[in-house]
Parts: C-alpha cells; structure tokens; sequence
C-alpha cells in the first residue's frame, strides 16, 4: 500500500502549515509507515493517509512524485 505522509522536517519548532512536507512510502499498513518514518528521520509526523487507487494515480501525475525508500 502507498501512504502520504505529512510532516514538519524538525521537531525543534511549532508546526507551521506553511512548513508542511509530504513524502510516499510503500508500507503493509498504517503502523509500519508510521515505524519506517520515525525510525529513519527526525520528522515531526503530522498526518499519515493511505492512497486509493484514483488518489495514487492523481499524485503520479505531480512531477514530485517519488516514492521514499529507507
């Protein structure tokens, strides 16, 4: 399964909305994604949403589309 992931990129300041970051993971479910990115970064996770498949197929069209492997 695909996941959006929001985030802040520290945790050292308040979240900002103008500071919000998403990546793409491919996770087995909403604890893993959540797992992969704290383990791996010092992201402050705000929001984690599963893609559908009409969801996934609108994000591939952005040019910034790039799945996050750690």
């Amino acid at each position: 399964m695909i996941f959006k992931v929001y985030y802040q990129p520290n945790t050292f300041q308040s979240p900002e909305r103008e500071n919000t970051h998403s990546l793409y993971l491919d996770a087995v479910d909403l604890p893993a994604a959540r797992l992969a990115v704290e383990s791996n970064t010092e992201y402050n996770v705000e929001h984690i949403e599963q893609l559908s498949e009409k969801a996934l197929a609108y994000e591939q069209q952005s040019p910034n589309f790039k799945l996050t492997e750690f």
